[in-house]
């Protein structure tokens, strides 16, 4: 351990550093066993466990732990015979070489206080696990299928229950052991990144409140436009009246607007590469903050091989985990929660799914089974997938536990898929086991791992294949910090909702909504949606009647999927959470707080709070009333053409102006989208610059020259942001240009508003 790894260690003891030493290092000499154990031989594995045990010794005997010496050195002559050939470390021989190490570990963490008083309590325990390390080269063989293993004497009696308590997910300390205070560090450093976090978001919303500023500027620009275009056109005037003076004045004033118009533009330009620089450099320190956040996924899974060796080898069975993506990125946060899960879920497949190796050979299997965890970035989320080579799931046995317990009738349950069947595995209570044991068959286990998956806005699923194996496929946020959200309005106010909660988001016609027992619902997909009043799931009053169609956003699966009637949908945007301060507790709906990027607070809805809360109302009764009985003739939405090659940028204008209430039609180029344009009554058109076959100059000439469109608003959306580009673009006759370059979900919706307003005539 260096200087350079852990910053100015002079603030810690020497028995500080130790306790960090054996951290380390006990670490190592526990991957080293395990797979001395699986590859017998391993010339490396050898070498860093003899290195490994001579490090401790040194270190033990700078801070006086003779005991701890003693075990290191009995290894590290282990090791030594191991490495000549002298001695070959079965299973039975890694038990002991295990216990010393857990002995190591347990005084490692004796404080001073207790320290003395412990080794007199344990000092039996102590004297067996030194003897059997000093001992372990008269240790006979173990046969090549072993029977049940005896557990290892050597092991003292607290150090049993600690690792009887971690096997059951369960945390055991000892009074006489505390945590060692190297641990407090890390928690300040915690805090800093959270503070360091709060503050480059507070940097982005400075950058993005400087759109308004430029979406001003933009409108001024367009005014003054139109007052250099009436200079121009009142000159053509003078010119074709022939009179000398007149012509004289009105080309100096013709040649006086001229640098103020090339001024505007150029200063509209570098105030806008100035907002992009200054958004730029904010997202990057968010970025910067977030990854300092992110940890290795090894470092919340390192125990893993070790509970899997041992729990295996209570059980009679032989089983080893394969870890695959150690070094992929989690969330601390993230990563110090999913621990336990992930532990619920090995435990299961060692007891449930794993054979013993006598039936596994039967099978035609190895006799050794193999479970594999995997953790990859998939589509911005953590996918971590578990799966063993066990005897899998027995489905018909989970559909005729359904029926037992009257969860469904035969008829029903016979016609439950096997993703379906599998899902009842999640339900608390439920067990495949007639009898329980320490480990399982209490029906409590999957039923954590769901609810805690589900808490950081994850989601499970199962897959079985009987005889071949059993599947867990687990998907996760990447970080709890940064979260992707809908943004809402309710009542005037501005709500979030993460993206990963949001099944779909629509405008429901009021002739789509029907009445049935006073509960209104509509059609999508085939399935029938009960409308519910967000206003009303969250007690902020009624929502008035609306002739409009409806906002509406759907949550939750299954048959508990709801549609949630908002004001308006803003759309999307990147929101760094804020917890909600302690002293409020747990707020009904609401699981935290961040701000939007003008400023503004938002309240991020806890949408599996929601359903239980638009249950409770469905229970109840007395749903406000959301449709308007016989109401007027709807208005008809405003049409607006986008043209542009891209299909990204294409579909992304399309859903924006959707989400917003416009009628939308696309055209892939200029000319597919001079035909379109000409065929039907449009109110907008947005068109890109650099297109095939026609670009987006040539469409804006051509509709602004044409008889009967010359009066059509056109907004060009480019990349090109040069002064040249514009003043091109503008000369064609367009009525905006915007660039890509500085979009935004708002921008694009802003500028469409300036030109024809909102989306209903």
């Amino acid at each position: 351990m260096s200087q350079d790894q852990h910053g100015d260690l002079s603030a810690f003891s020497m028995l500080d550093l130790f306790r960090m030493e054996a951290d380390s290092q006990t670490q190592i000499l526990t991957d080293g066993l395990l797979a001395m154990e699986r590859h017998a031989g391993d010339a490396a594995a050898v070498e860093s466990m003899m290195r490994a045990a001579h490090s401790i010794k040194g270190a033990a005997a700078i801070v006086g732990l003779q005991v701890v010496v003693q075990l290191a050195h009995g290894m590290e002559d282990s090791f030594v015979a191991a490495q000549h050939g002298r001695l070959k470390l079965t299973p039975e021989r890694v038990d002991v070489l295990l216990s010393g190490v857990d002995l190591i570990v347990q005084l490692s963490r004796l404080d001073d206080a207790g320290a003395e008083a412990w080794l007199a309590a344990n000092a039996t325990q102590i004297d067996q696990t030194l003897n059997a390390i000093a001992g372990i080269a008269e240790l006979p063989e173990l046969p090549a299928l072993p029977s049940l293993p005896s557990p290892v004497p050597s092991l003292p009696a607290e150090l049993q229950a600690t690792v009887a308590g971690g096997l059951a997910g369960e945390e055991v300390e000892s009074a006489a052991a505390p945590a060692p205070r190297a641990g407090a560090p890390a928690k300040a450093q915690a805090q800093n990144f959270d503070k360091l976090l709060s503050l480059a978001s507070e940097s982005r919303i400075n950058a993005h409140q400087m759109h308004p500023f430029i979406g001003a500027l933009q409108r001024f620009k367009r005014n003054q436009s139109s007052l250099f275009s009436a200079i121009e056109q009142l000159h053509e005037a003078i010119a074709r009246s022939g009179d000398p003076g007149l012509m004289e004045k009105s080309l100096l004033a013709l040649h006086k607007t001229q640098p103020l118009k090339q001024f505007m533009l150029e200063h509209i330009a570098d105030i806008e590469t100035y907002e992009r620089r200054l958004l730029a450099v904010s997202q990057g320190m968010v970025d910067e903050v977030l990854a300092l956040r992110m940890r290795p996924f090894r470092e919340g899974i390192h125990a893993f091989p070790r509970m899997v060796r041992d729990l295996a080898r209570s059980l009679g069975k032989e089983v080893q985990l394969e870890i695959d993506g150690e070094d992929t990125l989690v969330d601390r946060d993230i990563l110090a929660k999913i621990e336990s899960p992930l532990n619920h879920m090995l435990r299961n497949a060692i007891d449930h799914g794993m054979e013993g190796p006598y039936e596994r050979i039967d099978a035609g299997k190895a006799a050794m089974g193999t479970i594999r965890m995997e953790a990859r970035h998939r589509a911005g989320m953590l996918s971590i997938e578990i799966s063993d080579d066990g005897r899998g799931v027995d489905l018909e046995k989970i559909r005729q536990s359904v029926i037992e317990r009257k969860m469904a009738s035969p008829a029903m349950a016979a016609a439950l898929s096997p993703g379906e069947l599998l899902e009842f595995l999640f339900l608390p209570a439920f067990s495949l086991k007639a009898t329980a044991n320490q480990l399982s068959g209490r029906g409590v286990g999957l039923d954590i791992v769901h609810e805690t998956i589900r808490q950081q806005n994850g989601t499970v699923r199962l897959e079985s294949e009987p005889g071949r194996g059993f599947r867990a496929l687990i998907t996760l946020p990447l970080t709890q910090s940064i979260v992707r959200a809908l943004v809402i309005d309710i009542q005037g106010e501005a709500y979030a909702i993460p993206i990963v909660k949001v099944e779909s988001v629509v405008r429901v016609p009021q002739a789509a909504i029907h009445t049935l027992e006073n509960k209104q619902f509509f059609e999508l997909k085939g399935e029938h949606l009960g409308l519910v009043s967000a206003a009303q799931v969250l007690e902020l009053g009624e929502t008035p009647s609306s002739a409009d169609d409806l906002p509406v956003v759907v949550i939750g699966r299954g048959k508990q999927s709801y549609a949630l009637v908002v004001d308006a949908i803003r759309g999307e945007q990147s929101l760094a959470v804020q917890a909600i301060d302690p002293i409020f507790g747990k707020m009904r709906d609401i699981s935290a707080a961040a701000l939007l990027d003008d400023g503004e607070p938002v309240l991020i809805l806890d949408v599996p709070d929601l359903l239980l809360s638009i249950d409770k109302l469905l229970h109840e009764g007395g749903l406000h009333q959301l449709a308007q009985a016989g109401h007027a003739q709807q208005r008809r939405a405003k049409r607006i053409l986008v043209v542009d090659d891209s299909l990204t940028v294409r579909e992304m204008e399309r859903k924006l102006l959707l989400a917003r209430g416009f009628e939308v039609d696309v055209a892939i180029d200029g000319i597919d989208g001079w035909n379109v344009v000409r065929s039907g009554e449009y109110d907008l058109v947005i068109t890109d610059v650099d297109m095939p076959r026609m670009d987006g100059i040539e469409l804006v000439s051509l509709i602004k020259k044409d008889l009967h469109l010359h009066k059509l608003p056109v907004m060009i959306v480019s990349y090109k942001d040069r002064p040249e580009d514009r003043a091109r673009g503008l000369s064609a006759g367009a009525d905006y240009y915007l660039t890509k370059g500085s979009f935004h979900d708002e921008t694009l919706l802003d500028a469409v508003a300036d030109l024809i307003g909102d989306a209903r005539l």
